[in-house]
């Protein structure tokens, strides 16, 4: 027996030690750059904590649940944005956002081979409303830039929070977006929903239902994000790096034109259905209700059969 507890606890461990979704932001950024590659810019001490939230008598984090800095990802000098989950969320506020924009600006100067995010954040910080939505609205605008300068911005969604609020838009302006099915991403949150809807429009507490509808193996599906992956420290280190190789797509008015289309058919077809495995079953998938125990490697095979 006790041989069988050690190897169930040996088998925990090594799942947890290979968990992107278990890891620290910080973490997250040493498990998959080059070894003692990371260099951190406005490392903690060096700007003072969020005055908006010191105003409110709420404790901040010494880096405000971001990190930036510079790295090598196989060799390639990339920039790291990691959202810290654990810190509000991940949510954005005045000086979060600051750092991030900062990043992005500062890789106009100096064309590094990509931008790589980890985004971990539920939206705009509520103690920081309007300071948080100015700070969206900067973050997109910078992302955009960046693409337009033809540097790709490779964002992954797999930690605790997901990718919702302001920060879910921001995702979808990456060039290439890679979610684990822990991952998730959509505009409004579902306590958000739940709380202006009611429960019978969404239960947030249904956790199965949840990642159902806004996890990343219905936005793979969908076609809206690029790469399905498992919570996998190496896969994921596979698939950024692959991500930092493609091109950037031009964004010019048919290129909006082609993505608004498709949306748009998507809306016509399944506005109104509550839960993706109508969804899935109108996309004729055989057997659309074992989709969720499936992993990401079958479900890439249902996708390209």
């Amino acid at each position: 027996m006790n041989n069988s507890n050690n190897k169930d606890s040996r088998q925990a461990h090594a799942h947890i030690q290979k968990s992107f979704y278990e890891k620290t932001a910080r973490n997250r950024i040493a498990s998959i750059v080059d070894k003692d590659s990371f260099v951190e810019i406005l490392k903690p001490g060096s700007v003072p904590t969020s005055p908006n939230l010191a105003s409110l008598d709420i404790t901040g984090s010494f880096d405000d649940g971001v990190i930036i800095g510079k790295a090598k990802i196989k060799d390639d000098a990339v920039y790291i944005i990691a959202q810290e989950g654990r810190f509000m969320g991940g949510a954005v506020g005045e000086m979060h956002g600051a750092k991030i924009v900062g990043m992005l600006l500062k890789a106009l100067e100096e064309k590094p081979k990509a931008v790589v995010f980890f985004v971990d954040s539920g939206g705009v910080r509520l103690h920081e409303a309007n300071a948080g939505l100015i700070t969206i609205s900067e973050i997109m605008r910078a992302m955009l830039k960046v693409r337009n300068a033809g540097i790709p911005i490779v964002t992954v969604i797999g930690g605790t929070n997901g990718a919702f609020g302001g920060m879910g838009i921001c995702s979808c302006l990456s060039t290439h977006i890679i979610m684990t099915e822990e991952g998730r991403l959509a505009l409004s949150g579902p306590e958000v929903i739940e709380t202006l809807k009611g429960v019978e429009e969404f239960d947030s507490k249904d956790r199965a239902l949840v990642w159902r509808v806004t996890g990343g193996k219905t936005r793979y599906l969908l076609d809206h994000v690029q790469v399905l992956v498992e919570d996998d420290i190496n896969e994921i280190t596979q698939a950024v790096a692959e991500g930092i190789q493609l091109s950037v797509a031009n964004i010019d008015l048919a290129y909006l034109q082609q993505q608004q289309d498709g949306l748009q058919q998507q809306y016509d077809q399944w506005f109104g259905e509550k839960d993706s495995i109508a969804i899935w079953e109108a996309m004729n998938i055989n057997d659309p209700e074992s989709i969720s125990m499936l992993s990401a490697k079958q479900v890439r095979a249902i996708k390209q059969g």
